[in-house]
């Protein structure tokens, strides 16, 4: 009963006439920006450079949730310094986490192959953390999914790495695209594998007034 009361509520706020109709995006991602489109939110993306390096002996979970939130601060900075209209911002950072190691965006064909092959036939899990701020109050969360490869031939990841796909996807692929036959099983949220986990997202928003749909 309590779930469905909140959703109830959140559906009153969507359809008031007190929400926002225009949010930041702190991320270049073109994976994050089409998943905003799909759930009919506006925005304007800011570009926030900030340090990617995991602190030392940084647990995955914290490393995440720190770049959201480092994401999410550097975009506000941004906002008050060229003067932006005061909208929310949302940012959100991605990892691919197998064996407690992080697993980037492969630095060349080599390393992608290595981050394939230690993914193949094996499972792994994905966590994208968002951040959400107005400059007055920050709410984040961390959405945590896991993802089984079928084993792969040493040609099945060349022949994807060739594709090109890799070269800019956290742990060398990407679900959303031709990566997607690598994949045997998910368990948790499919858009959070692919950068913003959309029913979190979506009610995190709802909470700050900005609607989607």
């Amino acid at each position: 009963m309590a779930l469905a009361g909140g959703y109830f509520a959140l559906f009153e706020t969507l359809f008031s006439g007190d929400v926002n109709h225009m949010i930041y995006l702190a991320s270049q991602s073109p994976r994050r920006a089409e998943l905003l489109k799909q759930i009919g939110v506006p925005f304007q993306k800011l570009v926030c450079d900030i340090d990617e390096s995991p602190l030392e002996n940084e647990l995955p979970a914290t490393y995440v949730q720190r770049m959201a939130d480092q994401k999410a601060r550097a975009g506000w900075s941004k906002v008050i310094k060229q003067s932006l209209p005061e909208q929310p911002l949302l940012a959100s950072d991605t990892s691919v986490i197998c064996d407690q190691v992080i697993l980037g965006k492969p630095e060349n064909e080599q390393a992608a192959r290595d981050m394939l092959g230690m993914l193949s036939g094996r499972a792994h899990q994905v966590m994208t953390a968002i951040a959400l701020t107005d400059g007055v109050k920050t709410q984040s969360q961390l959405v945590v999914t896991e993802v089984r490869f079928n084993t792969l031939s040493p040609q099945q990841i060349s022949d994807y790495v060739a594709t090109g796909e890799p070269v800019d996807k956290a742990g060398a692929y990407g679900i959303q695209g031709r990566g997607a036959v690598l994949v045997a099983s998910i368990s948790g949220s499919y858009s959070s594998v692919v950068g913003l986990p959309l029913s979190e997202t979506a009610q995190m928003l709802a909470q700050f007034g900005v609607a989607f749909w």
